[in-house]
């Protein structure tokens, strides 16, 4: 795989950019894998980097029933923080955003993190007593958070209102290291970096079923013909239900629509993302210029991927007494994505009631964020049967009833 570098550029630059290659290669699939991953978006793709990159494990085929990234990789809002309240949460998304810092060296793919700073809106004074417990939680974990006062709010984002009738900003969750990262291209440099190492990422392939002996899996049925494996890993996202029904068990989980939007490009006007719970609404500014702006999911079950007026009104309608200047913008485009959401609001990286099947689901609206560290976790639980990572997110909690309850610090997944 050709590597980028400045001189790289140069020398394609002289030659009209014609030896640049494909980003990732596009190869039939073989008659078995070592290990299948079910999902091409970006905890698929982090599992299977990681796989090969911590575990020499190469013989590896990631399936994908659309095109890359074209799920809720490709349609959330980019924001990456780890400031949650619980042990388990705070370790795996820490270690995502520490992955984010040195991804692009990694992966030799600029993925434009921009560590600008997430500020949490404290706007109701139960929200203030569950921020600053999540900051002392925060220091005790080694996260750096820190609470913030009104007027350090106004200073960090000027076009802030943070003197509003309904809801006054009455301080702050900050953390400085937080921001954002370019949606798509975490999907193209992991895509990338699967490739090099020699593994088959296959476009237009649904699993149609989970082929089994006994109690363990062995290989999927797909709509390109069967693919034998000795480990499954199904990381889809909203669609998790459906794949662990094929193999015969249910989840605790429920797939809802998330809906977000993006303003017409303007000048820069907000460094930094913030995120107002009590609202249900997010914002930043893409370098593009488009104000970035989300909300709650949709209070009904689906799988729309499609946006609604109701949305638009319900998010904007709150945000516009915090942030009086986005009432002049128009919108350029508007969607969904399909989140599934657990009971306790956080995810499920767990082996299955299937010998060999294991799942990633139930990031809610935080997936993204979580995309390295997922990724590096998944792996290790499937090259090794354990990952500190992963062990508090097993399917057996629900059981147990050792919930990680993160409804405060997940926000907008209420």
């Amino acid at each position: 795989m050709r590597r980028f570098s400045a001189f790289a550029i140069a020398r394609e630059a002289l030659r009209h950019h014609e030896g640049w290659g494909r980003t990732w290669a596009k190869r039939p699939p073989k008659a078995r894998y070592d290990v299948i991953i079910v999902g091409a978006g970006g905890h698929g793709l982090a599992t299977a980097y990681y796989l090969g990159r911590n575990f020499g494990i190469t013989n590896v085929a990631i399936l994908e029933k659309g095109w890359l990234g074209g799920g809720n990789t490709g349609r959330n809002t980019t924001i990456i923080r780890s400031n949650y309240l619980q042990d388990p949460s705070a370790a795996i998304y820490e270690k995502s955003r520490d992955l984010y810092e040195t991804l692009s060296q990694d992966l030799n793919y600029n993925i434009m993190f921009s560590p600008r700073g997430v500020i949490m809106l404290a706007q109701t004074h139960h929200e203030v007593r569950g921020y600053k417990r999540t900051a002392h939680a925060n220091s005790l974990q080694g996260v750096s958070t820190e609470w913030i006062e009104p007027d350090r709010v106004k200073e960090l984002c000027p076009i802030m209102n943070i003197d509003g009738p309904r809801y006054p900003v009455l301080g702050g969750l900050w953390q400085a290291r937080g921001g954002t990262a370019r949606h798509d291209a975490v999907a193209w440099g992991l895509a990338r970096a699967c490739t090099d190492m020699g593994m088959d990422i296959i476009q237009k392939c649904e699993v149609t079923g989970i082929d089994r002996d006994g109690g363990r899996v062995t290989g999927v049925q797909t709509t390109q013909g069967p693919i034998a494996c000795d480990k499954l890993g199904v990381v889809v996202a909203g669609h998790s239900g459906v794949l662990a029904q094929m193999a015969g068990f249910r989840l605790p989980l429920e797939s809802v629509a998330l809906q977000a939007l993006v303003s017409e490009p303007i000048k820069p006007c907000m460094d930094v993302v913030v995120m107002a719970n009590t609202v249900h609404g997010y914002m930043s500014q893409s370098d593009k210029g488009e104000m970035v702006i989300g909300g709650g999911t949709d209070g009904f079950n689906n799988y729309t991927q499609r946006g609604s007026f109701q949305h638009i009104e319900e998010t904007l309608r709150a945000l516009t007494e915090t942030f009086p200047m986005i009432s002049r913008l128009k919108m350029l485009r508007q969607w969904g994505g399909i989140v599934d959401v657990t009971g306790d609001r956080s995810p499920i990286l767990s082996k299955t009631p299937v010998d060999g099947m294991f799942i990633n689901c139930g990031w809610g609206t935080g997936g993204f964020k979580a995309i390295p560290g997922s990724g590096w976790g998944m792996a290790e639980l499937i090259a090794r049967g354990h990952s500190p990572l992963t062990e508090a997110f097993g399917l057996d909690r629900f059981r147990e009833g050792r919930f990680i309850d993160e409804s405060v610090a997940a926000g907008v997944a209420h």
